[in-house]
């Protein structure tokens, strides 16, 4: 805490949230605790019904088991600290609190960045080598991606947070957001942020791009080995094993980009509202997305439901 208070002299931030207007925090308080609650009891239930069924243990399954499991401490790390700011006239967070929340945010943030990857690798190996399946997507490999997946992302965000923390933040302490994001603490300092900026310009860039690349190229070669299927029965079957993970990197990635390959200078209201998208409301929609184009997680929820009311 030494350290954080000697290198800024700004002891707290300011989280301007959503709206700034009075009448309209208790709505979006009961709004935002509504979707906390669905994104709660929709991973866990995706996270159970797998869990239970042995017909589900397969790595596709697994990976998503794991994601819903992230997206459960990713929307905790943000959708808390909004519900108790929507009831507060002063929406402060401590500088060491700030940080730390920026942190989790990008480490779990990345990790469902790495998860979507390997599900686009287990996919891509399901349809373009069903006979090598079993052997390519081992329990040792499912291990190894998994921990690759939730391990490499810390590394990341703790070197952003390590450059943040040589900042100095000395004129204003109000961030134009509903968290600590990197963008809108950049602006806010009064030193140089040419290292952060390259940073994210370079690391920050390869660390979002890579896993991308990763699924535009797997979902590549399995459009064209369904496209190869000669009945339209088997296209079908294949696209959707598909479809739900697809609808999945669409909305996740269409949003992130957005927000992060525009210039610092221009970052605005939009931006916070696209910034929903892949931290709120994405966490909360996987469960259905997956769920509803899904039949064997709709018979994993099913028996689940039945076992319960039982």
């Amino acid at each position: 805490m030494e350290r954080l208070n000697q290198t800024s002299s700004v002891s707290e931030f300011i989280l301007l949230g959503l709206s700034s207007r009075p009448e309209d925090q208790k709505p979006l308080f009961i709004l935002f605790l509504i979707i906390y609650l669905v994104t709660i009891t929709g991973n866990v239930l995706i996270i159970l019904a797998i869990h239970s069924n042995p017909q589900l243990h397969i790595p596709m399954y697994v990976f998503l088991s794991v994601l819903s499991f992230i997206d459960i401490w990713y929307t905790t790390t943000i959708v808390p600290r909004m519900l108790v700011n929507f009831l507060l006239e002063k929406k402060t967070i401590s500088y060491a609190g700030c940080l730390t929340q920026m942190y989790f945010f990008c480490a779990l943030g990345n990790t469902d960045n790495c998860l979507l990857a390997a599900m686009a690798y287990d996919r891509y190996v399901a349809i373009c080598d069903p006979f090598h399946y079993v052997t390519i997507m081992s329990r040792r490999t499912c291990v190894l991606l998994v921990a690759i997946s939730c391990s490499l992302p810390h590394f990341h965000s703790l070197l952003h947070i390590l450059l943040l923390n040589q900042l100095t933040f000395c004129n204003s302490n109000v961030v134009h957001h509903f968290l600590c994001d990197i963008n809108p603490l950049l602006k806010l300092s009064c030193s140089s942020i040419f290292v952060n900026d390259l940073t994210i310009k370079t690391e920050g860039l390869a660390f979002w791009v890579t896993p991308f690349l990763c699924i535009v190229f797997s979902y590549v070669r399995i459009l064209v080995a369904v496209l190869r299927i000669p009945s339209a029965a088997g296209r079908h079957k294949a696209f959707s094993t598909c479809g739900s993970h697809f609808t999945v990197v669409i909305l996740f990635y269409g949003s992130i980009f957005y927000v992060y390959l525009q210039p610092l200078s221009s970052y605005t209201v939009r931006d916070r509202v696209a910034t929903l998208v892949y931290t709120v409301l994405s966490s909360m929609l996987n469960p259905f997305i997956y769920s509803l184009r899904n039949k064997d997680m709709k018979r994993g929820l099913g028996k689940l439901m039945g076992r319960r009311k039982s």
